[in-house]
């Protein structure tokens, strides 16, 4: 057995909000902070799937175990202080720290624990597909993962699955979290094991308690008094839901909050010329794309997908509004994750009309096309959106452009329910599997398969080769030649692929001054760390 012993892959009443205004003075006690929270639903992790409600979970629920942050290729203890891994990778076995404890005051376990990640498979969400993947079924859970006593946790493989991309995939994912049991057993609504109970709440081991979600407002954390990890370095995170930019810049100039972060490039280069306001930023693995769906019959044609394509200003949009918050990138996988192409052979393309125009007739397109571009409220999506519809009339496309909240927009995805539309993912893991799992694998295309945390079912993509592809080379043991085979899929996508990405985003965060330790990575953020 080879043992590892922490690395391997590498407020509530006294903070009110009011329309009034503020005293341009948070409490010295707590976080405050401006961010657009308008697409959370839930907070249950076996069907959260976007970035901000992926935040919360791991800044209230301790996964098994944790990507360092100062570097996302290496685990660091989380729930489990220690980790084994047979001989053959068919194995692991982790050793759950000592004490851990509910915020009720009751125990937690490895059987705890086994039942949480049952219960992802059971439900059946979309993020049931980060164990599926990996073999594990509603059927099978109960002998490929159970506790052998109340510290020890095991997972068997049904193949030889890279260690190290079960670790960042599982291990340190927002399934593998320690739910209570009792808890959810007891507000269960008829067999949705507490779904409807964690719509609003969270029941598991962490360092921050959800203590209020007002939909569209705020959301407060306060430290967990039982958890018997370390401590949470400010007691109380609140976070305010503000939608505009230009309100989060105010906000952030007048004090009235901590942090901001979604401002544009010309606030974010206004205000870092202020002395009391720090600017901090880090190149994530979230890909912006325009998402076709093949179910149009015009997008069954991948000389379709491919003008669209070529419909894009990538550079002067890095020029403009995504200066300072993202780079042109074209490959599905986002520079800095393993396997990844190089940032010139993962953006050959550049805005050529003439180009999209042809492929438009070779596809019997020659009169025009006139399709829905659906779009959130991220702040660059309006500018994006009509910087394609203005390129796209030129070549006889009729890009009818129709925003929504966030929230909306991600249910039109996940069903099917549109032409086009703009939206961002990130991947979960430092590798290239993260993405390819996703994007261009497809188990099951038929509608009533309700693959919805698979981009590519959303995107009605099904191609079997591609599908061969993808398991190939996530079973590849020879790294380089890993690489390689992600390398050539990345190449066929950007040529047929239903997704036309165009951007890797840059994540900003303003405070001001008296914020210490803001600390994060591409992958999320430790607001445990943070101190005033």
């Amino acid at each position: 057995m080879k043992k590892h012993s922490g690395f391997g892959f590498g407020i509530a009443a006294a903070l009110v909000l009011s329309t009034t205004p503020a005293l341009a003075e948070t409490p010295p006690d707590a976080l405050v902070m401006a961010w657009n929270i308008d697409a959370i639903s839930s907070f249950d992790p076996a069907q959260i799937a976007e970035v901000v409600s992926n935040e919360i979970i791991l800044n209230t629920c301790d996964t098994i175990v944790d990507f360092a942050p100062e570097d996302t290729t290496q685990f660091v203890p989380g729930l489990a202080e220690s980790w084994d891994v047979s001989d053959d990778g068919l194995t692991l076995t982790f050793t759950l720290k000592e004490g851990i404890v509910f915020p009720d005051g009751s125990a937690g376990s490895a059987q705890d624990m086994a039942w949480s990640l049952h219960r992802v498979l059971q439900l059946g969400y979309g993020n049931s597909a980060a164990l599926t993947e990996f073999g594990f079924t509603a059927e099978n859970a109960a002998e490929m993962i159970f506790a052998e006593d109340d510290r020890t946790l095991v997972m068997k493989l049904d193949r030889p699955y890279p260690v190290n991309l079960v670790m960042a995939s599982i291990a340190a994912n927002r399934v593998a979290v320690m739910l209570n049991r009792q808890v959810l057993e007891a507000n269960a609504e008829g067999d949705d094991l507490g779904n409807a109970w964690l719509a609003t709440r969270t029941e598991c081991v962490g360092p921050y308690n959800l203590a209020r979600w007002n939909s569209g407002e705020v959301i407060v954390l306060e430290a967990n008094e039982n958890y018997t990890g370390d401590a949470p370095l400010l007691p109380r995170v609140l976070i305010r839901h503000v939608a505009e930019a230009g309100t989060q810049r105010l906000l952030l100039e007048q004090g009235d909050v901590d942090v901001a972060r979604n401002l544009t490039p010309e606030d974010i280069a206004a205000l870092s010329e202020l002395d009391d306001i720090k600017v901090s930023q880090t190149l994530t693995p979230q890909m912006y794309y325009l998402s076709m769906n093949n179910g149009h019959p015009a997008f069954k044609d991948p000389r379709v997908r491919l003008a669209m394509r070529y419909l894009i200003d990538y550079q002067g949009l890095s020029d403009s509004i995504m200066d300072g918050v993202g780079i042109p990138r074209a490959s599905f996988v986002p520079i800095g994750v393993g396997g990844a192409l190089s940032e010139e052979d993962g953006q050959p393309f550049s805005l050529d009309i003439d180009r999209a125009r042809e492929l438009l007739t070779e596809a019997g397109y020659a009169d025009g096309l006139s399709v829905s571009m659906l779009i959130g409220s991220h702040s660059i999506a309006s500018t994006v959106a009509q910087s394609i519809q203005e390129n796209a009339s030129q070549a006889g496309v009729t890009l009818n452009i129709e925003q929504m909240a966030n929230a909306q927009l991600f249910a039109r995805h996940r069903g099917r329910e549109f032409d086009t539309l703009l939206v961002a993912y990130r991947s979960p893991v430092p590798d290239a599997n993260g993405m390819a799992s996703r994007f261009v694998f497809n188990p099951d295309n038929d509608v009533e398969a309700q693959l919805t945390q698979y981009v590519s079912w959303r995107s009605a993509y099904f191609d079997e080769k591609a599908n061969e592809a993808a398991q190939a080379a996530l079973f590849e043991t020879d790294p380089e030649a890993r690489n390689a085979l992600y390398e050539d899929l990345q190449r066929s996508q950007m040529e047929d692929g239903p997704q036309a990405f165009f951007m890797q985003s840059i994540d900003n965060a303003l405070y001001r001054s008296e914020v210490q330790n803001w600390t994060w990575n591409g992958l999320r953020v430790y607001l445990n760390l943070v101190s005033k």
